[in-house]
């Protein structure tokens, strides 16, 4: 990928059907799992105002496959009554106020997405993917892959929030190389392609490609880990307002925050709570489950700050050498298991220094998977944004009370993460899968 933001050739028409087919069965597998470990009871339990029942989850991803796919590309009748397509309507109804519809229970529910699935997968082979926009590309399939990846990550969510023994299970990560990395890297000065118009599934905050001069700056060669943590609660961080946004400062006093969310002290150990097992938090991953307050509480105290988005996507995507603009930090190919922490193949982040086969040309790690990192921007349209093919996919978001989140985390999927992929979120939430990384301005000279 060049600074034009261009991709490789596009593959055969088969290849992006067999493709499809392989991100649909993957997320579908995830679905199952997530939604099959627990019984009926806890599907239809909300565990969480802050989340929806499992349940809800389940037929939606089934709702939105059949509105967009069988209905808007196949010109299908609906499956169900027209009343189901409220019920699973997020703008309609709050998250908190979802256990009290009259949903589809889990045998119906897994019986309408097995329905809808199977009738999708007879539509793929007969839609043409040239010559309609919604199609091009085998984009809408590939919008509803991601749409399911991200419930997935949300259902985990309420996974970690609900109470009772794990149902969970999955091998740890790797460990970090025993490498000593500098503790911050220079990220030079200069203009880059941000965002994209090429690639084919992107969504539409991603768009348009557009140039970005962004002076020289200095980022945490990896995300701050729980022990630099666990200094900044030491030092009083959590009582002391220099540090806080007056918002921020506001919200700690009035909820009680003391340490991040699922964290407890025990004697001398901070103990969390992770998918059911109470276990000491290890030093060496990154820190998780912070909102953004507490994220530019800390960099603050550290003698810093949180990034902008257009300099983690820099640090990210372009090659200082060569001047290319690549898709992750280790080139176009796609995520691999040696190169990122993604697709809940491990049930928590990677010690911090992981994956150097990810790593960045500067040499920064772990800027895609393990934890979600905060940015210091606002959620904002780039220039000559086009809300598409919905406005309430991105702009209704757009906003101050919005801030934005980069890179995925171990919960995200391949398909739903690359280095142009935005997220957002208040800046009170602290059940996401979120941590951050540290940035600070360069000196004169330097760069």
């Amino acid at each position: 990928m060049t600074e034009h933001d261009t991709l490789p050739d596009r593959p055969s028409d088969d290849a992006v059907r067999a493709r499809i087919v392989d991100d649909l069965t993957r997320a579908r597998r995830r679905t199952a799992l997530l939604t099959e470990a627990v019984d009926d009871d806890d599907l239809i339990r909300q565990h969480s105002r802050l989340m929806s029942p499992l349940v809800w989850d389940l037929a939606h991803i089934g709702n939105q496959e059949e509105l967009w796919l069988l209905r808007d590309v196949g010109g299908r009748d609906p499956l169900l009554p027209e009343t189901v397509d409220q019920l699973y309507d997020a703008f309609q109804h709050p998250r908190a106020d979802r256990p009290t519809l009259p949903l589809l229970d889990p045998a119906a529910s897994r019986r309408y997405v097995t329905e809808v699935r199977g009738k999708v997968i007879d539509l793929l082979e007969r839609t043409p993917l040239r010559g309609r926009r919604l199609t091009e590309g085998g984009f809408v399939f590939g919008m509803i892959a991601q749409h399911e990846q991200q419930h997935a990550e949300t259902m985990l969510a309420t996974h970690q929030l609900r109470q009772g023994d794990p149902v969970l299970h999955a091998p740890a990560p790797p460990d970090a190389p025993d490498v000593r990395l500098p503790p911050e890297t220079l990220v030079p000065a200069g203009a880059f392609t941000m965002g994209t118009s090429a690639h084919p599934w992107a969504l539409d905050n991603e768009r348009p490609a557009h140039q970005v001069q962004v002076d020289a700056f200095w980022l945490d060669t990896v995300p701050v880990s729980n022990a630099d943590y666990q200094d900044f609660i030491a030092d009083g961080g959590y009582d002391d307002r220099r540090w806080w946004d007056p918002a921020g400062w506001h919200h700690v006093r009035t909820v009680g925050l003391s340490a991040p969310l699922f964290w407890r002290r025990d004697g001398r150990d901070w103990l969390r709570r992770r998918f059911g097992r109470t276990e000491v938090v290890p030093a060496d991953e990154p820190v998780m489950h912070v909102c953004w307050y507490e994220a530019d509480a800390y960099a603050r105290w550290a003698g810093k700050r949180l990034p902008t988005e257009s300099e983690w996507e820099k640090a990210a995507r372009h090659d200082p050498v060569t001047n290319d603009t690549r898709q992750y930090p280790w080139g176009n190919d796609d995520a691999t298991p040696d190169r990122a922490n993604l697709g809940q193949d491990h049930l928590g982040p990677a010690p911090v220094g992981a994956y150097p086969a990810g790593a960045s040309p500067l040499g920064i790690r772990q800027l895609i998977g393990d934890v979600w990192e905060w940015t210091s921007s606002d959620f904002a349209g780039y220039p000559g944004f086009a809300a598409w093919p919905y406005r309430e996919y991105s702009e209704v978001f757009f906003g101050p009370e919005y801030k934005v989140l980069r890179g995925g985390s171990f919960a995200a999927d391949r398909v739903a993460c690359r280095g142009t992929f935005r997220n957002w979120d208040y800046p009170i939430r602290r059940q996401i899968f979120a941590g951050f990384r540290c940035a600070r301005d360069s000196a004169p000279g330097e760069g």
